[in-house]
């Protein structure tokens, strides 16, 4: 496995406590518990990149996220798989105006300040907004899967409060926060 870096926005506690409860579910049911394993937290990826050097994003980043971006409203409202991935399920937000020109803009400054080519599947004319829930799922189980989530009785709403910058790390599989920003003022987790 190769080191990774995505951008992740992440909900306020409730609508996080929400999706926590779909990752428990799963885990009881021993559908998987892949998320769990690797201390993920639930989030929209916004991109994701092979490479980039935090020390060069740290202060734009920062500006940008707290000048110019207010807390969103984030409403899941459906249940997806990709083609590409069929162990892996999500929860896809209704996607708002304000969610898509964030991902620009934020693949943009990812670019501009961190010259870093984003991902083709990150790129505004072809990202599908998305908050995975579950991941490694044995094919026999994904119908399983795909009806505990119908029972969180969507759609399921809350506010997206804080922008991040994580690593995946190669030789423990876990994800490490780098740094994190609230929406629309300068506090740093």
């Amino acid at each position: 496995m190769s080191r990774s870096y995505e951008i992740q926005l992440y909900f306020d506690t409730g609508l996080e406590n929400q999706v926590l409860k779909a990752w428990n579910i799963l885990s009881l049911r021993q559908i998987t518990t892949q998320l769990i394993k690797i201390e993920s937290r639930p989030h929209i990826t916004l991109l994701s990149t092979p490479f980039v050097d935090p020390l060069k994003l740290s202060i734009p980043f920062k500006t940008f996220v707290s000048n110019q971006i207010q807390p969103l409203d984030v409403t899941f409202s459906t249940i997806g798989s990709f083609p590409n991935d069929p162990t892996t399920v999500f929860l896809g937000p209704t996607p708002t105006l304000s969610l898509l020109n964030l991902q620009t803009q934020l693949s943009e400054l990812v670019r501009r300040e961190g010259n870093v080519e984003v991902m083709r599947e990150f790129c505004s004319d072809s990202w599908i907004p998305h908050c995975i829930v579950a991941q490694d799922i044995p094919r026999v189980r994904m119908a399983e899967a795909f009806c505990v989530l119908r029972d969180l009785n969507l759609p399921i709403s809350g506010c997206a409060v804080e922008i991040g910058l994580v690593e995946f790390l190669p030789d423990t599989g876990c994800a490490m926060g780098i740094f994190s920003y609230s929406l629309g003022n300068s506090s740093e987790y």
